[in-house]
């Protein structure tokens, strides 16, 4: 997905997703690759990691087990 950077503050940019909504997004600024400036067109990938989802699950599944056994 396309973002335009809206404005990039100190501690705050803020990402325009256009269409209909024009849905915004506020990230810290380290996050932009490096040179980004106002109106600049970033392209966007958000992907969800089964594995590490899986991980976490499992990890806190044991942590819960092992309270228990306590």
């Amino acid at each position: 997905m396309k973002a335009v950077i809206d404005r990039i503050g100190e501690t705050l940019a803020v990402l325009v997703i256009p269409g209909e909504e024009n849905i915004r997004l506020n990230i810290p600024p380290v996050l932009l690759p490096a040179g980004s400036c106002e109106g600049d067109i970033l392209t966007i990938s958000i992907e969800r990691d089964e594995a590490a989802t899986h991980e976490a699950q499992a990890r806190v599944s044991r942590l819960i087990g092992d309270l228990i056994r306590t």
